[in-house]
């Protein structure tokens, strides 16, 4: 009987983290999980606990040491992400710590290790916040707009060049929001304002916007992690079918059991009041577009997301209509 490979992933306990997991134990994996600390460690199923690690804060200084022993490949998901109540200083250098200086010295540790395949999973803010005339794709110029972008852009410059001098495979997944039950953020407060009926101005935004079901990024983790040509290779994923702010309203309030409550405002009024009340940026995301081309994926490792986009959405509907009801 052959022995399964063995998985690491960092932030296993994470939303991604435990999507991340679950898909590798489902694919024949054996699964190390690292996490931060031993709040953290209690969150893992059963099943991960045995072999798990708590590795601490992340930056440019963990001490790695036996943390890889018999492991044949990494997720690196853990990072310092946005942070909606900004405490420090220097937000860059406060990113740059996490996500540049930490994912190096991890991507050493791997190598003295004897561990050969690294996943990084980066982010689309590399590419930047909007598309006007064509998605993103791999060939896209580097333009990320925010401290936490900027460092991920670092971060996969400083990978690459490491990987090329030592020999390890590296794969780079950018993927665009990422939503399924348990989301949290933006994308929770938009599934609450569908729960509650309310009525929303968002009926005449005819953006388009790609994501991606957890379950669908998780998938491509799993299998860039192990296919022998997808080292060295930076890959946009997304669910494939990109749609509007009020499309997704729709898909969201379809597994709630709902109909939406959609009023059919000019984008311009809106961007006007987003100026008046100094939320310019939030109106922006909310009717801008940004498109992701997932087809070099599709086409070099024949991948395709195991969940459909449509019931994808609808899918996070019905759970947060069942949360809300259990409370």
């Amino acid at each position: 009987m052959n022995t399964p490979l063995k998985m690491a992933v960092t932030g296993a306990n994470g939303f991604v983290g435990q999507a991340v997991c679950k898909a590798a134990l489902a694919d024949g994996f054996a699964v190390r999980a690292l996490v931060r600390n031993d709040a953290a460690l209690a969150q893992l199923p059963d099943e991960l606990k045995a072999d798990a690690r708590v590795v601490g804060d992340i930056d440019g200084k963990t001490d790695w040491t036996g943390h890889f022993d018999g492991v044949d490949c990494l997720v690196h998901l853990a990072a310092r992400v946005h942070v909606m109540s900004e405490t420090s200083t220097n937000p860059l250098a406060a990113f740059r710590a996490v996500n540049v200086d930490g994912s190096l010295n991890l991507a050493r540790a791997l190598v003295a290790q004897n561990v050969r395949r690294m996943v990084f999973v980066s982010s689309i803010k590399v590419n930047g916040e909007e598309t006007r005339f064509s998605a993103f794709n791999e060939n896209s110029p580097v333009n990320p707009q925010d401290p936490y972008g900027q460092s991920k852009a670092e971060a996969e410059e400083a990978l690459r060049a490491f990987s090329r001098k030592s020999g390890l495979g590296l794969t780079v997944l950018r993927p665009p929001l990422v939503y399924g039950p348990g989301v949290k953020a933006n994308f929770a407060a938009l599934a609450k304002l569908t729960m509650k009926g309310v009525p929303l101005p968002f009926g005449a935004i005819r953006n388009h916007r790609s994501l991606i079901h957890v379950d669908n990024l998780a998938d491509a983790c799993v299998v860039v992690a192990s296919h022998p040509t997808a080292s060295y290779q930076t890959y946009l994923v997304s669910d494939g079918e990109d749609f509007s702010l009020g499309e997704m309203i729709t898909f969201l309030a379809e597994g709630m059991g709902k109909k939406p409550f959609l009023i059919p405002v000019p984008t311009g009024f809106l961007t006007l009041l987003g100026k008046i009340t100094g939320k310019s940026a939030q109106v922006a995301r909310l009717t801008g577009s940004l498109q992701v081309d997932s087809r070099a994926i599709r086409r070099d490792l024949r991948w395709l997301p195991p969940v459909d986009a449509r019931e994808g959405l609808r899918r996070v509907g019905a759970w947060f209509a069942l949360d809300r009801k259990s409370r």
